[in-house]
């Protein structure tokens, strides 16, 4: 298996519903760490030295989820059948116990997984996410859609969104973007196309239509959860964060400083240790 994730081999794993699944995989551990994608995402827009650190002790496991990217299918329009598909990923790769990396959008498709599967699941971890019903997350900001939203992706939009506006955290952004954007060479992921656009971006809307009722549905997470942000997210704001936490029976809360929707990206080494301590003191002794 490979030890860094610009070298780690494409892959495809065949589900029972029919979709072909593109996946890579870094690092060695007993229970591995299943990462699920932002918006528009594919394997290659997680930042390989993120990766890296988090395979310095774990197993870690990323892929395209149905009609995303390399693998075969249709995006969904809602994040419940996302669950369902990422769940039969997981069954074609013989894994019956994980731990969730949730980002952006990902991270609304692992609280589905642990609400739909609860034993499938171990730890959990939601970066830049917000729960289903809360109001004021029905579609994004008109600039934020300006800017990630379009038919053609534009690196300056992607810098906006990501990284806050501070010269620290645009210059982070750069490396960042650098180390994705130029970093692999060759064999690379296929593109997410137009289609997957306009169907996340449906879940996305659907899953922010106001609901007070359907918050109380985190009340059933029961297992330990890390939530997660950057201070200054213009996609999916700080708040939620909060609100997210004080839904869950067992979360914990860490914002980071001067960083936005790619927090995890720009302070990749604290994240991935902070992530690294949690799933360490919450493994079952």
């Amino acid at each position: 298996m490979s030890t860094s994730y610009l070298d780690a081999e494409n892959r495809v794993v065949s589900g029972a519903n029919g979709v072909d699944y593109a996946y890579r995989e870094v690092g060695a551990s007993e229970i591995p760490l299943v990462l699920l994608q932002h918006f528009r995402g594919n394997l290659d827009n997680w930042d390989p030295a993120l990766i890296d650190a988090l395979a310095s002790k774990r197993r870690v496991v990323m892929f395209d989820n149905a009609g995303v990217g390399g693998s075969t299918g249709t995006t969904p329009s809602d994040f419940t059948q996302m669950a369902r598909d990422a769940i039969a990923f997981l069954a074609a790769m013989q894994l019956d116990r994980v731990n969730l990396l949730g980002f952006s959008i990902g991270s609304f498709v692992a609280q589905e997984i642990a609400l739909c599967r609860p034993a499938l699941v171990r730890n959990i971890v939601l970066a830049s996410s917000a729960p289903k019903g809360a109001d004021g997350m029905h579609g994004w900001a008109p600039e934020v859609i300006d800017a990630v939203g379009q038919p053609q992706t534009n690196p300056d939009g992607y810098l906006r969104v990501f990284f806050a506006p501070s010269a620290t955290s645009q210059r982070a952004g750069q490396q960042t973007a650098q180390r994705i954007f130029a970093g692999r060479k060759d064999d690379r992921d296929a593109p997410t196309n137009w289609q997957t656009r306009q169907q996340q971006y449906d879940a996305v809307c659907a899953w922010g239509e106001p609901n007070h009722a359907l918050l109380q549905r985190l009340s059933a997470i029961r297992h330990p959860v890390f939530v997660a942000n950057g201070d200054s997210d213009p996609m999916i704001l700080p708040h939620y964060s909060y609100l997210l936490a004080g839904l869950m029976p067992q979360a914990r809360l860490k914002i980071y400083p001067d960083s936005a929707h790619g927090f995890l990206f720009q302070h990749h080494a604290e994240f991935a240790a902070d992530v690294e301590t949690f799933l360490a003191e919450t493994a079952p002794r």
